[in-house]
């Protein structure tokens, strides 16, 4: 199944974030299929891109998404 979350980059102590679509069965750092978007929390207020129009492409096709994920696109069509 396919999910859309969060894959996590950056330093110790200084995370960002991928929002990727990938393998639900694999684990959150194997290769994924497409990366929708970007956060950073580090930063205030904290920087979200999300590209809605392949997250709504991907949603199409049956991918699920992580609770986070979710929260974060209310966030940015807020933000829009």
């Amino acid at each position: 199944m396919l999910m859309i979350r969060l894959r996590r980059g950056g330093a110790q102590h200084n995370p960002v974030y991928r929002v990727v679509v990938s393998d639900s069965r694999k684990s959150t750092g194997a290769e994924y299929l497409d990366q929708v978007g970007f956060y950073n929390p580090n930063l205030d207020p904290p920087e979200i891109r999300i590209d809605l129009e392949k997250v709504n492409e991907w949603r199409g096709k049956g991918a699920g998404m992580s609770e986070t994920v979710q929260s974060l696109i209310r966030k940015a069509q807020r933000q829009q």
